[in-house]
């Protein structure tokens, strides 16, 4: 290639082998010389490399700024270096050792983004544009390495409008995230997020790596990042501002749902930051802070942490007072954290846990809100004296109207608690008589295997009452349904519930008939190979006639 007069990269060449030139001759600071010179060896590779890059080069603006402020450079520096030819600079040694540290700097600085440069490739991009969708992905592709490499070189102020246009392009389209992250954005705004940037850099870096974490198939080269990235989110969580903060909080969404990087969010602070966010952030940081907790709360082990911050009384109260999404992440949250320690049950249902469900319930912006207040009800009715508290409430209609909903996720948590209260005999009548056998025959026709299981262990429980045995017999699809969850085909589903549902019905010579015109025997002979229980009683029952010891009236 022939290099064009005025191309800066003969020109810089030039200005460096003067200055070269000029080192040996320096009396003042030579040691420092010295070393400027080996660092201008390794640069006066870099633009040897430069010099191969295509004609279209020279028309990049990347390419050009960065070659003419290493002209400046060179010029400042091969001035100084003769001023230090003599053994006395006239400015004075203090001055000059300083003007000769900025220039070394200024060197290092060159070095690492002529390294840039010519590693990223994107001087060897072909400028053409066409419309068809191939190569507009290309051009996207191209685009987000020139975006990836400006990140790596040049001035805070360049840095930060490159920020800009990655933000446009990344919110441009999830494809155009899926494709930076495949060139390698991440690990660039890690290290943004880690070094000495401006707090405008951090913001607007935060934010690129808050709406890469919101496309699914980009959250795992997030999280490959490990301990660096998780540092800086915490430090902005602590001490950012609101939309970083905010912007965090997204980010951590999708971070702390591993075990590792909870415990480090937990170990670092980052638990007692996000509680202060739900205290005193804005109603929208709120809801993001209560979501992360919600998500960092199923782990056991860092369960303490939330304990030693006071976090129950602090998600109560936002369950009160916040917005209806943060009063929903923080129902969850305090779902997931009590679920397995019943004096944290007992805390939540005295200090107006129940009343807080109750009233988010009667003014949910939608069904599907519903969600995490049934699971509430369904964590706190596995404790007795909690149970009695939530039927003396008025609960049971509300969760039984839910049955029938279009929410899946909802309709298998309102079976579950069914299954719950469902221990209480007083309420296995009441739950009958308001009606929720009917939607529980119909949930065992769902798709989704875990309604199903969900559907038959509330009805299994339910049959223990002689009055709504009566009841399901009366369904038309009741004893075909439960039958079919017998078969081992249907995997995932424990057959403990359905065999117990059958066999409470067993008494019944229409039933039993039903049952045995449906193949439940096949299925029996099957589960009872496979020791399930009550498989091999209900087999014989049904084989030989004989009834007892199959139930227990009541």
């Amino acid at each position: 290639m022939k290099v064009p007069e005025n191309d800066p990269t003969h020109s810089n060449s030039l200005l460096l082998q003067s200055l070269l030139d000029s080192i040996p001759h320096t009396q003042s600071f030579k040691g420092k010389w010295s070393l400027i010179r080996t660092k201008l060896s390794t640069l006066q590779s870099h633009l040897s490399d430069l010099s191969t890059a295509p004609i279209n080069a020279f028309h990049n603006p990347l390419y050009n700024d960065l070659l003419q402020s290493l002209s400046v450079t060179l010029k400042d520096a091969f001035a100084l270096s003769s001023i230090c030819h003599s053994a006395n600079p006239p400015e004075g040694k203090l001055k000059t050792q300083n003007d000769i540290d900025s220039v070394a700097a200024k060197i290092d600085n060159h070095v690492r983004d002529l390294e840039v440069l010519v590693k990223n490739g994107v001087l060897q991009e072909n400028g053409a544009v066409s419309t068809n969708i191939t190569s507009k992905r290309e051009t996207i592709r191209a685009e987000s390495r020139n975006l990836i490499t400006r990140l790596q070189i040049g001035t805070t102020e360049s840095k930060n409008s490159v920020l800009d246009s990655l933000l446009g392009l990344l919110q441009e389209d999830d494809k155009n995230v899926l494709i930076a992250v495949a060139q390698g954005i991440v690990p660039v705004l890690v290290r943004l997020l880690d070094s000495s940037s401006s707090p405008e850099i951090k913001e607007k870096t935060v934010t690129a790596i808050a709406k890469i974490s919101t496309v699914d198939s980009s959250k795992h080269v997030l999280i490959a990042e490990g301990l660096c990235i998780l540092n800086n989110l915490l430090r902005v969580l602590e001490s950012g501002s609101v939309l970083g903060k905010e912007n965090a909080c997204i980010a951590l969404q999708a971070l702390g749902h591993t075990k590792e990087n909870a415990r480090a969010i937990g170990s670092r602070g980052g638990i007692s930051s996000l509680l202060e966010i739900c205290q005193t952030g804005t109603p929208n940081s709120q809801a993001m802070a209560a979501t992360v907790l919600k998500n960092l709360a199923v782990f056991q082990e860092i369960k303490e942490n939330f304990l030693e911050e006071d976090a129950i009384m602090i998600l109560l109260r936002l369950s009160n007072s916040g917005t209806s999404l943060a009063q929903e992440n923080a129902i969850s949250c305090l779902c997931n954290l009590i679920s397995e320690d019943t004096n944290m049950k007992l805390l939540v249902a005295r200090e107006g846990g129940i009343e807080s469900i109750k009233n988010f319930w009667d003014s949910a912006p939608s069904v599907q809100s519903l969600e995490a207040p049934v699971l509430m009800l369904r964590t706190l009715a596995s404790f007795p004296s909690i149970a009695d508290v939530i039927v003396d409430n008025e609960f049971l209609p509300r969760i039984v109207g839910v049955l029938n909903c279009g929410v899946l996720g909802v309709r298998i948590a309102a079976a579950k608690a069914i299954y719950e209260l469902g221990y209480n005999t007083r309420t296995r009548k009441e739950l009958g008589e308001i009606g929720c056998i009917p939607p529980l025959v119909r949930l065992t026709e769902g798709k989704s295997v875990e309604e199903k299981e969900a559907a038959a262990s509330a009805l299994s429980i339910l049959m223990i009452y002689a009055g709504n045995r009566k009841i399901f017999r009366k369904e038309e699809r009741g004893i075909v349904n439960a039958v079919q969850l017998l078969d081992p085909v249907v995997q995932n589903l424990d057959k403990r519930h359905p065999v117990s549902l059958l066999a409470s019905l067993v008494y019944s010579k229409n039933c039993r008939k039903q049952m045995v015109a449906s193949g439940a025997c096949v299925h029996l002979q099957k589960l009872a190979e496979m020791e399930i229980e009550g498989a091999k009683k209900l087999l014989d029952c049904l084989s030989r006639g004989k009834l007892w010891g199959v139930f227990t009236r009541h």
